[in-house]
């Protein structure tokens, strides 16, 4: 190991320390607030939860990271600290209940009751509203990764014999939207009593994310420098698309906590938690250029939502287990980690490997 190595291992350590910190100790407080007044039970299910939330938005990290980086340090703060504030409040918390007092036509003070002093009755609540959050959330997700495949301005390809076919036909904003559109209302015809539902969700979800895709390409004009930083209100519309996309990969995790607890508080809790370990990761791979350096993450991310979503919009017929969702989107992103890897140790050997002149 040369001066130059040894001095950049440390940094980065340090870097890392400075990065997670806040992490590490508002887990510390999580966990001893539950054993405290929920008891030892209660604290393993929260390291359980705040591990199943990382473990299942590690892609959710990757896509932030690309939309992160145009941000300035103060906006990553504000993703950080306001953010998780909307992360566990607004989607751990809130969000469920708003599908509760929608989808079973309750008030808002009994269904925060329920969940308060019946859990199971609100457990209920949210598991009848499962197929417009599946639908809702496959159709948002199915379209993010639609848009990155059918890209045909797309330099790095990882998958030559899926990419490459995909990118011809694709090249235009309205072709992923229609195609999304009409598999929503095929599969709405075979939902039966709640087709209305599934169709509504699902021409929602794609238009959200339609639209979140318009302010985004938007942003890229506002900027006339290519790699310069969002500032004003491209910097604000870009930190409300990462708080959506936090949405959309948090519905599963929600409905799936209620298979291990039925405590609201302690839902929330572990899986807010959670979520601000995948956000300092999201801040950790920007500083650190780690989407630079490898380059087929994106693409392993892209995959594994993929997964995610087809696991969403099947789950209207079948009860698919979230570990298995889990496990295969977790290995999708390390295929690509090691391929990302393969190709950069190939450049480096290659970039110091000596000309031979004959």
């Amino acid at each position: 190991m040369t001066r130059r190595q040894a001095r950049a291992v440390p940094a980065t350590i340090v870097g890392m320390d400075r990065t997670f910190s806040v992490s590490a100790i508002i887990t510390v407080a999580a966990v001893l607030l539950a054993l405290l007044f929920l008891g030892p039970a209660a604290a393993i299910t929260t390291v359980v939860l705040i591990a199943i939330e990382v473990a299942f938005s590690f892609d959710n990290a990757i896509i932030n990271a690309k939309v992160l980086e145009r941000l300035s340090r103060r906006w990553q703060h504000l993703f950080l600290t306001v953010g998780m504030v909307v992360a566990i409040l607004g989607m751990r918390l809130v969000f469920p209940i708003l599908i509760v007092m929608v989808s079973a036509h309750l008030p808002w003070g009994q269904v925060i009751d329920d969940a308060l002093h019946n859990p199971r009755l609100y457990g209920e609540h949210l598991a009848h509203a499962h197929a417009s959050i599946s639908a809702f959330g496959g159709s948002f997700l199915l379209l993010l990764t639609l848009y990155f495949l059918l890209d045909d301005g797309r330099e790095i390809l990882w998958i030559h014999r899926i990419e490459r076919p995909l990118q011809k036909i694709g090249g235009t904003l309205w072709l992923p939207p229609l195609l999304v559109a009409v598999l929503v209302i095929i599969l709405a015809s075979f939902t039966g009593q709640k087709s209305s539902e599934v169709l509504h969700a699902g021409l929602i979800g794609t238009g959200s994310y339609f639209l979140l895709k318009l302010v985004i390409d938007g942003l890229a004009h506002l900027e006339p420098k290519q790699r310069a930083l969002y500032t004003g209100w491209p910097a604000f519309l870009a930190f409300v698309y990462l708080q959506v996309l936090d949405a959309s990969f948090s519905f599963d995790g929600v409905l799936g906590a209620f298979a291990i607890t039925d405590k609201v508080v302690l839902i929330a809790l572990g899986l807010g938690v959670g979520a601000l370990w995948v956000r300092s990761l999201t801040v950790f791979m920007v500083r650190k250029g780690t989407l630079g350096e490898y380059v087929f993450l994106e693409h392993g991310a892209h995959y594994a939502i993929l997964v995610l979503a087809i696991a969403l919009l099947s789950s209207l017929f079948y009860e698919i287990p979230d570990a298995i969702t889990g496990i295969v989107g977790l290995g999708v992103i390390a295929a690509s980690y090691n391929a990302s890897r393969e190709m950069r140790e190939a450049h480096l050997k290659a970039k110091h490997t000596p000309t031979r002149i004959d």
